[in-house]
Parts: C-alpha cells; structure tokens; sequence
C-alpha cells in the first residue's frame, strides 16, 4: 500500500481531519497543519467566493511561516473539499482559485469527475474522493482520482451505511493506493484499528467540533459532550441525502427524531450553497463516535491526546503479538 511522500512524510499521526460544513475555517485547519495532521475545509465554506483566495492565502502564509520557524517539526499539507455535483455552480472559481495556490490535496465529494482530477494532477496535487460503497469506489478511480475516503457507518454528515469491515474489505481486494477510513473515529487507538483493517490513514470529523478553533455554537459543541452513539440519528430528510445528525437538535428544531418521514434528492441543493440555514446551522451533523469525548479543547491539545493514544495502542499490540508468538 504505496503512499504519495505528501502523505508518508509529513504526518505526525496518519490521521486526516475532514472538512466540516460551515465549521471548518482557516483557524482550525492551521492548528491541526501545525499539530501535524491534514486539516481541511470545504471550498463553500468561504463566503462569498472571492474568500476562498484570503482563506488560501492566511492558509498558506501562515503554515510557511511555521514551517520557517520550526524546520524540524514542519506542518502537515491542507486540503480543500470540492463538491463536485453539476449543482455547485461554484466549482469552477472554486478550482481556479485552487490552481493557483497549487493546493496539496483536493477531497472530492458527490460525483467523481475526470476533469477534476487531471486538473488537479496539473498543478501537482492529489485527489482523495469519498465514497460509500465499493462501486462508487471503482468509479472514481476509474476517472483518476489518487485516493479513496470510505465513509462507512457511523460517520458524521453524509455518511454510508455499510460496516467498516465490510467496505475496506471490498476495496482492498483490488485497490492497494491511498486509502482513509471514516466513521466513528475519535481515539488514537480507533485512528490504529483502521490501520488494522486496511486503511492507510483515518478521517476524523465529529470530534473536531469539540475544539475551541472549531467554528461551531457553544450549544453544539456542548451538545457532543453531552451525547453518545444513541443521540445520533440516520436519516435523509435533511437534505435528501442519509447522514448522521443529533436528535436532540432535531428535537429543539420541532422534529420527532424517532418517527422522521423520508426524504428526497431534490433537497441536494445544498451543495450549490442554496441551502436552507437551519439544515446545518439548526440542526447539527454528527457521527456515532463522541461518547469518548468529555472537553472543549484547542485543536493541538486534542492531537497531542490522539498521538499519545496511538503510541500506546501501537505498544499494546506489540505487547499482544508477542505473547501469542
């Protein structure tokens, strides 16, 4: 399982931290660069367009700066989130915005797209492409993406519905490239199970939201703390298409978590930025995994808390292989 050196070398923690809508901002994705894992953000997140180049340049600035300052512990690369469903009328600028700050890493949602890819291969990145089943996983690399995300069960926002097990398994039987894990991932020693089962990297979400540079209400924040896996429910109702949401703000919004109608694709027009506030802002996208979390934090301490997690589940498991050799 061959690694591109941006994401072999340069990584404290094989640990991607996904682009969270409307909460991923440039303070975030610069503490966790400097923490030493790949922060991310949603290229719509940056409101209105012509933000996205100031984002991308304090992005840049300040991750090269560090860099000087600190040539032996050096950030992580960032990456920016494109959806790229014909509905996101942005993409365009989006991309040319990108290619000029020679972006590292693009992660691609909602569709996978040969021009995307061989644009972003231009300029020298990569493309990572979500995906939730093993057909959309051949698809995209079929039309060059790098990499692949798996967003199997459990994972926060837009997620899929198949096991962990039964997703990775499927794709390694034909892809050994880049591959991340998403879904419930929220410890170090979670971060060194998906390595276990195949992936290369985890992709952790939901966790971030509970951090001080996160750009998440205090309600929100503390709404994680507060709940576990049974406080998050699986539906498509809020946009048309399934993730994982918390009840009790579904609760608060009017809405009867446990007895939720379907809903359907036309609500997809999310991805253009046309979206309603109260399918993101009201009522709040999270996965199964934060019953472990118990503080609002900054960003590099939670890392540093991860790190120190996995050396120990990485010495656990040596420990464990030795004893039964």
């Amino acid at each position: 399982m061959a690694l591109p050196s941006i994401l072999k070398d340069k990584l404290r923690l094989p640990l991607i931290a996904s682009p969270l809508f409307i909460i991923s901002t440039p303070e975030l994705v610069i503490a966790q660069c400097k923490a030493g894992i790949v922060g991310s953000f949603p290229a719509l997140n940056a409101r209105p367009a012509d933000q996205l180049e100031v984002w991308l340049e304090r992005i840049t600035s300040e991750l090269a700066e560090y860099d000087r300052q600190n040539p032996d512990k050096p950030s992580a690369p960032f990456a920016v989130n494109q959806i790229v469903h014909r509905s996101n009328e942005r993409l365009e600028h989006d991309m040319e915005v990108c290619a000029r700050f020679k972006v590292p890493i693009v992660i691609s949602s909602l569709g996978a797209r040969k021009e995307i890819n061989d644009a972003v291969h231009a300029w020298g990145g990569i493309v990572l492409h979500d995906v939730i089943d093993n057909r959309f996983a051949r698809k995209a690399i079929e039309k060059g993406a790098d990499g692949l995300i798996a967003v199997a069960a459990g994972a926060g926002g837009h997620a899929g519905a198949q096991s962990p097990f039964a997703l990775l398994q499927e794709i390694r039987q034909w892809f050994d490239g880049p591959l991340a894990l998403s879904g419930s991932i929220s410890s170090g020693r979670a971060i060194l199970t998906a390595q276990v089962m195949g992936a290369d990297l985890a992709y952790m979400g939901s966790a971030f939201i509970a951090t001080q540079e996160a750009n998440a209400v205090e309600g929100h924040k503390q709404m994680i703390l507060d709940s576990a896996a049974n406080d998050v429910v699986y539906t498509n109702l809020i946009t048309g298409v399934h993730g994982n949401y918390l009840k009790p703000s579904m609760a608060r919004a009017g809405l009867d978590p446990d007895n939720l109608p379907a809903g359907d694709a036309s609500q997809m027009n999310w991805a253009a930025g046309t979206a309603k506030p109260k399918a993101w802002k009201d009522i709040w996208g999270c996965g199964q995994g934060i019953g472990v979390l118990s503080e609002i934090q900054p960003a590099a301490a939670f890392i540093d808390k991860l790190a120190q997690q996995y050396r120990d589940a990485c010495q656990s498991t040596r420990e464990l292989i030795a004893a039964r050799a």
